[in-house]
């Protein structure tokens, strides 16, 4: 019994059983959860930029040549290679090309090392931004991508290119013949230390022999006739240099160079000696595997037929002049992976693995019959042949893997073998690099989880995502189904294309639907801006409160602050009241206070003294007539415990304000803390944060709601937690938002900045509350989200629900509107938030309606003419309608902007007449009854609905204080009672706009305060240069409620 049949070889039609496929099909789904795409190895991504990619260390007189097209089947390099999945860097492809005296060096695909004489097979100049891939050894280094090469040159010129001799003396080529190891054209082999043309027609001269042949490069053959049906093929197929003489071409794969001698041979045929004359070699000893002397527990596992499906061990090491059976199982045991198989194959390869693919099989140990390069004694395969060695008992052998297209996820449909596009143009927009575990399975569950209906495998490793037009439009078409060849590297049974070629499947249906309604609503010029505004509030006095980066403004005799008089937007000169500010409240935070005068509350600043700015303003003032209020500050008297730019704020059920996050001035330090205002007495009191110290700078304006439990949703760049409303300790990890298809770590906070709402929540409050984020950004010069994530904190097991929207938007604004939508507007579809870094302005606004079906809550709206990225933000308006405002972009083509825009939603574009309704009480108590009289034009009571959204202050596309209630109420008659929200958790004390709706058609707003003002923040701050609007009920003479 020979050593291989020790092992038990598990056969292709056991795995389609299941011993084997079904636990591997387990690992496959727990490695591809369909929530979280936290498990995505996306490959980094870099721009050829100074400041973006290292200049790599090299050797002298090597250099930079640029990227070139390569092509898998048909390499650019073709000399030595290797493969390193974690350390690959520049350096060490060129010193190892370098050190074989190799001319040039490429790297590609991230990790992938090639060496060469010429730039061959056609391999041609392609743009420099092809090769974007970053290195696995060194992310600031480039190593080309997918098919492209950075190649690297030793400043020495190329030999000339290696040509098929036509003749050596009396011997004539007679050109390219087929050839197979089990049946052999010439039945002599001559063993030569260096095999040329020259070298092998000597040999065969001096055995008596008239033909001779070279083949892959080192072989020599030599016969009297040509047998086993030898015929010519292409010369083309011919291709492989000679060993000992690289100008000459010495056949190829199952493929001799095949010379005639045309004189008179000095005698019949004899023995070959391989020892002289034909220009030296080794003894003839025969060589045998090697069966004793292993670590334990590697055995020789038999003789393996290679290539003729593909590889059947996938990891290749590169060639080794000193091979041995030993040191081969060394390397392989040695590598990350720890591998159970080991082969060796044509005196200098080694190869590892855990399981044989491409439907390997056995052959008779007499066909691996090449010595190894380090031991002649011990049998290194051969062509086409593996020596296999194995530390396991059970070997797995996968059949050659074939097209999955049953047992598909979802609805997806398998199409066919697609081209990419022309010129290297890629089809798909989106690319994921499993390097280890690409499956189709984990691909398309990828594209639909992120609402995309077509999807392409490739090239082993590679997931592409994007829609059907994308292939219509981009691809080259169907194409052979043989040229979709590569298994997956995750999956060795089932295909995942070839190189330039997609294994492709569309989503039969619809995953996300957007609706385009026929009455869309519409942008309308309202009036001629004086500043750019960072922050708009709107006040109980009905005017719109704008702060602008007064220290930091263009402007040189801006005052930083202005209030705009909605009811005289006629009157340009009327309609603008200047305020002052007297430190820079660039990037501060803002809200509404729950006191009896509804002060604006704004904190934060850009510099120095004003980082640590407290600013109160009392709106005053009525329609048509100026207040005499300004905003009241001294630093000397009232500061912030820590100096914030980015802050965030938020008025707790207790009353209080948290203030949270930010950095130390203009882009300083982390200000990882948050603390509380009116700042407790006792010393410092502010709370260190450890997850904001982590993810800085990608955390700024984190966005803070309160639960209907009283914990605090905390989210900050791509996490997300509940905290204790008493200890502020963490409570709750959330799961981490999802990000983009092809990159997990994208951001939700600035500056890769999206926006967080929480969605209505209706009487009797009993359904948990929804949070819903839309828009970000994976960093500068990505484009950016194109989806809304959704989660419901407090519930058992939460988990984020990705919807995709109709297009990409960083620096989003979201306005809650009374009907219980969102007007989604403003923003870019390139880059993040700040100052040049946003392009390709979003113009067109959208709708999102929680009242319908998941994937089904979006409509596309109306669209502008004016572009609106950083600092622009959106505002509701007592009359239903959106104020625009802003946008500082300070990107070439787009301006500073000061026009001023609504949005009139669509329930204000039908031509129905908006209800009113009269209230005499404002200020309400948790769980009381409070009665409105409404007169309705358009429907009865009975389709009637009520509507409470909080007081906000917009800044960076963040409405701070942001909520949305849906009371109980009856009615009889035209006299409605009302029941307020049952507690501060529901409802924390503050202002809110009221509204009645006529189906969907709104009144205009009246103000109401919700849960009085518990911290008694009406007698605060006690300083002489702030006015106090007290404590107790609200004034009877506000006439603007």
């Amino acid at each position: 019994m020979s050593t291989a049949s020790q092992h038990q070889f598990v056969p292709a039609e056991v795995l389609r059983m299941g011993s084997l496929l079904t636990p591997l099909a387990v690992v496959a789904l727990s490695l591809f959860p369909l929530v979280q795409a936290s498990h995505i190895h996306a490959s980094p991504r870099l721009h050829r930029r100074a400041e973006a990619a290292s200049v790599p260390d090299l050797p002298a007189n090597w250099t930079f040549l640029g990227c070139y097209t390569d092509n898998p089947g048909a390499r650019t390099l073709t000399g030595s290679a290797f493969t390193n999945t974690t350390s690959m860097t520049v350096e060490s492809c060129v010193d190892f090309c370098n050190d074989q005296s190799f001319l040039f060096a490429g790297v590609e695909f991230s990790q992938e090392c090639y060496c060469g004489n010429g730039l061959d097979n056609g391999g041609t100049n392609a743009s420099v931004t092809d090769c974007s891939s970053a290195c696995t050894g060194n992310a600031n280094e480039l190593c080309g991508a997918g098919d492209r090469l950075d190649v690297y040159w030793s400043g020495i010129q190329p030999p000339p290119p290696p040509t098929t001799v036509a003749s050596v003396g009396l011997w004539d080529s007679l050109g390219c013949y087929n050839d197979s190891t089990g049946a052999r054209t010439f039945p002599v082999q001559l063993n030569l230390a260096n095999t040329s043309v020259e070298t092998c027609t000597d040999g065969c001269f001096n055995a008596g022999y008239p033909l001779a042949g070279l083949e892959f490069a080192a072989q020599c053959f030599c016969g009297l006739t040509f047998e086993n049906g030898a015929i010519p093929i292409d010369l083309s197929t011919c291709d492989m240099q000679c060993s000992g003489n690289s100008s000459e071409f010495c056949g190829g794969p199952n493929a001799l160079t095949v010379y005639n001698f045309t004189g008179t041979l000095p005698h019949g045929p004899e023995p070959p000696d391989n020892g002289g004359g034909g220009g030296g070699g080794q003894d003839s000893s025969p060589v045998f595997p090697v069966t004793s002397g292993l670590p334990a527990p590697w055995q020789y596992a038999g003789c393996w037929v290679d290539g003729a499906a593909g590889r059947i061990l996938p990891t290749e090491l590169p060639d080794n002049e000193d091979l041995t059976v030993e040191s081969c199982i060394s390397s392989c045991i040695s590598e990350n992976e720890n591998f159970t198989l080991a082969g060796l194959e044509f005196s200098t390869q080694c190869f590892c693995a855990d399981a044989l693919v491409n439907g390997a099989v056995t052959t008779t140990d007499s066909d691996c019959d090449m010595g190894c390069s380090g031991n002649a004694t011990e049998a290194c395969g051969g062509p086409n042949r593996i020596s296999l060695y194995s530390s396991t008992t059970n070997i797995t052998s996968f059949p050659v893997p074939i097209v999955q297209n049953t047992s598909l996820p979802g609805n997806w449909v398998y199409q066919g073998c697609f081209q990419e596009g022309a010129d290297g143009a890629r089809v798909f927009p989106y690319e994921n690099i499993w390097t280890d575990n690409m499956t189709i399975e984990a691909c398309l569950n990828q594209c639909a989880l992120f609402g995309f209906p077509a999807a392409g495998a490739e090239f082993a490793n590679q997931c592409f995502c994007g829609d059907v037009s994308d292939v219509t439009e981009n691809s080259q078409g169907l194409t052979d189904p043989t040229a979709c060849n590569q298994a997956c590297s995750g999956d060795p049974i089932h295909l995942c294309g070839g190189a330039d070629t997609l294994q492709t499947y569309f989503w039969n249906g619809d995953i996300d639907v957007w609706h385009t309604p026929e009455v869309t609503g519409a942008y309308e010029f309202l009036i001629g801006g004086v500043v750019v505004p960072l922050l708009t509030t709107l006040g109980i006095n009905n005017k719109v409160a704008f702060l602008e980066k007064w220290g930091t403004s263009e402007f040189d005799n801006s005052t930083g602050a202005y209030e705009l008089d909605l009811s005289l937007t006629n009157d340009f000169d009327l309609a603008w009241r200047t305020m002052h500010v007297q430190t820079d409240v660039f990037c501060s935070g803002a809200l509404v206070l729950p006191d009896r005068g509804a002060r604006h509350l704004n904190v934060g600043g850009w510099s120095l003294t004003s980082t640590f700015g407290v600013r109160l303003y009392t709106p005053d003032g009525t329609p048509g007539v100026n207040g005499t209020n300004d905003w009241e500050e001294n630093p000397n008297e009232l500061q912030l415990q820590r100096g914030r730019w980015y802050p965030s704020a938020l008025v707790l059920s207790n009353g209080s304000v948290l203030v949270v996050g930010g950095e130390v001035g203009s882009n300083g330090a982390p200000e990882p803390t948050l603390e509380i205002l009116p700042t407790p007495a006792g010393g410092p009191t502010y709370k260190f944060l450890d997850y904001l110290n982590r993810t800085d700078p990608n955390n700024l304006y984190p966005f803070l709601h309160v639960m209907p439990s009283g914990r605090i949703f905390i989210g900050y760049y791509n996490e997300a937690r509940l905290l204790d409303p008493t200890t502020l300790d963490t409570d709750v990890v959330l799961p981490n938002m999802p990000g983009s298809v092809n990159d997990f770590l994208a951001g939700r906070t600035y500056p890769m900045e999206g926006t967080a709402v929480l969605l209505p929540m209706k009487a009797p409050y009993t359904e948990p509350v929804t949070l819903l984020v839309c828009g970000g950004s994976p960093g500068a010069a990505a484009e950016a989200l194109d989806n809304c994530i959704s989660i419901q904190p407090e519930v058992e097991n939460p988990q984020w629900t990705l919807e995709r929207m109709p297009s990409k938007r960083v620096m989003t604004c979201i306005s809650a509107l009374p009907d219980g939508t969102y007007l989604i507007v403003n923003g870019a579809q390139i880059g993040v938030a700040g100052f040049g870094l946003g392009e390709d302005p979003n113009l067109v606004a959208m709708l999102y309606d929680p009242v319908q079906p998941l994937h089904q809550r979006m409509s596309i709206l109306n669209e502008t003419i004016v572009a609106r990225l950083y600092h622009s933000e959106s505002t509701l308006l007592p009359d239903g309608r959106v104020l625009i405002t802003g946008s500082d972009p300070q990107t070439p083509g787009l301006p500073e902007e000061m026009r001023v825009e609504v949005y009139i939603p669509p329930y204000l574009s039908t031509g129905k007449t908006q209800p009113t309704f009269s209230i005499t009480e404002h200020d309400w108590e948790y769980n009381g009854q409070y009665e409105i009289t409404v007169e309705l034009f358009e429907g009865t009571t009975a389709t009637m609905n009520i509507s409470l959204i909080a007081a906000t202050s917009s800044t960076h596309g963040n409405n701070m204080g942001a909520r949305t209630l849906f009371p109980a109420f009856t009615c009889a008659g035209n006299t409605c009672t009302i029941t307020a929200p049952p507690n501060a958790f529901i409802s924390p004390p503050g202002w809110h706009q009221l509204w009645v709706l006529d189906g969907p058609t709104p009144s205009h707003s009246h103000w109401v305060r919700i849960g009085g003002d518990p911290a008694e923040l009406g007698n605060w701050p006690d300083f002489p240069d702030f006015t106090r609007p007290g404590v107790g009920p609200i004034s009877s003479n506000i006439t603007t409620l």
